[in-house]
């Protein structure tokens, strides 16, 4: 049939030949290379109302504009602006699903401060909901523990002001795209 797209042999892994897998790899350095996209429609798609005093974009955008204000490197600065991006993805553990996306782009430190940041952020609220605010004590042993008590204090729990002034989203493309470059992806930890 013309007109269709070049498609694997195989319907069973297994059965997949050396050309097959070239094939694959082909359309998945395409998805790579679209995956700034995808995370800057993730951004955008948080710009609704949720009960705070600005949207979670603006929240984010927030937190990435006062992180680049104090002199953070790129990869911190685009960690504050994505740090809730699991709130469209997976609300329930967003910090969890948010590390997990971004894990292959970032440092081991951002990946952590970004799984953990849930957590550390209870120290603000917890008491409120009848769970424990000290709950990131668990992890004050960690080497990255003060990183995250820092990223929090500085870049999320008071990034919720209205009045700030914050740079928008186009501000900070130019600097998704270059920590989300298919060339940054690291190899895969399999463990």
């Amino acid at each position: 049939m013309t007109g269709e797209l070049p498609t694997v042999t195989f319907t069973a892994m297994a059965d997949g030949t050396s050309a097959d897998y070239a094939l694959l790899e082909r359309y998945e350095q395409a998805e790579l290379a679209r995956f700034p996209d995808r995370v800057l429609g993730w951004l955008r798609a948080m710009d609704d109302h949720t009960g705070y005093r600005v949207t979670r974009l603006g929240h984010s955008l927030q937190a990435a504009t006062r992180a680049h204000r104090a002199g953070e490197d790129e990869e911190t600065v685009v960690c504050a602006l994505v740090h809730d991006v699991g709130d469209v993805l997976a609300p329930a553990n967003h910090s969890e699903v948010v590390a997990a996306v971004v894990r292959p782009y970032v440092s081991e430190r951002n990946h952590w401060i970004l799984r953990h940041h849930g957590v550390f952020q209870g120290v603000h609220w917890f008491h409120h909901v009848g769970a424990d605010p000290d709950a990131r004590d668990r992890y004050a042993g960690h080497p990255w523990y003060q990183a995250c008590v820092d990223f929090c204090a500085h870049y999320d729990q008071n990034s919720f002001d209205p009045d700030y002034p914050t740079e928008p989203l186009e501000f900070f493309e130019p600097l998704v795209r270059r920590v989300f470059h298919p060339e940054r992806v690291h190899a895969p930890d399999l463990t």
